[in-house]
């Protein structure tokens, strides 16, 4: 199978290549709002991830002759704005503590029968500290195993694994709190 195979905007990134404009703006439109969301999520600040995305794209462009059709267009991008942001957090010293010190509190996951909508969840999800919120994103929203996700963050496998499990019950804890005032 030809690696374009899989590639079904190859046509606009050969266009992006020839310095097309319109083939970039053309991208753009298609990725942007799925990459905002990612980028919003994971720095948990409309303004970080407006200037993400922005920086992201850039990136993009400028590098897009390097694109060897080796994964999809959008994992490449998605690997350039995951690394951004984490370069983002760590720049801004922020606090990617992974509690290490914190007691590890069972939660019996039959108790996750509670139906929370999405709204809240998400609104859960940003009020977590860095560290869980970005494992969790990555786990659970865009489906990255602990092996990835610790090569992506430069943390263990199993710290990924303990930051997961925690954040779950840290979300499960503030999601139980505003079970009344959603």
């Amino acid at each position: 199978m030809d690696h374009l195979d899989f590639n079904i905007h190859a046509p606009l990134i050969e266009e992006c290549k020839k310095g097309s404009n319109k083939a970039q703006f053309m991208l753009y439109n298609q990725y942007s709002r799925a990459m905002y969301n990612l980028a919003y999520r994971m720095m948990n600040n409309r303004e970080d991830a407006e200037d993400i995305l922005q920086e992201t794209f850039t990136e993009c462009f400028r590098n897009i002759a390097s694109f060897r059709f080796e994964s999809t267009f959008g994992a490449w991008l998605k690997s350039i704005l995951l690394n951004k942001c984490i370069n983002q957090i760590r720049k801004k010293k922020a606090d990617l503590v992974y509690y290490e010190t914190l007691p590890v509190v069972a939660a019996d996951e039959e108790d996750t029968e509670t139906a929370y909508d999405t709204t809240r969840i998400f609104k859960g999800i940003e009020q977590l500290p860095d560290g869980y919120r970005i494992v969790l994103t990555l786990y659970l929203l865009e489906g990255y195993d602990h092996t990835e996700i610790s090569q992506i963050m430069g943390i263990s496998e199993s710290t990924s694994k303990s930051q997961y499990s925690r954040a779950k019950e840290k979300l499960r804890n503030i999601l139980s709190k505003t079970k009344n005032y959603g």
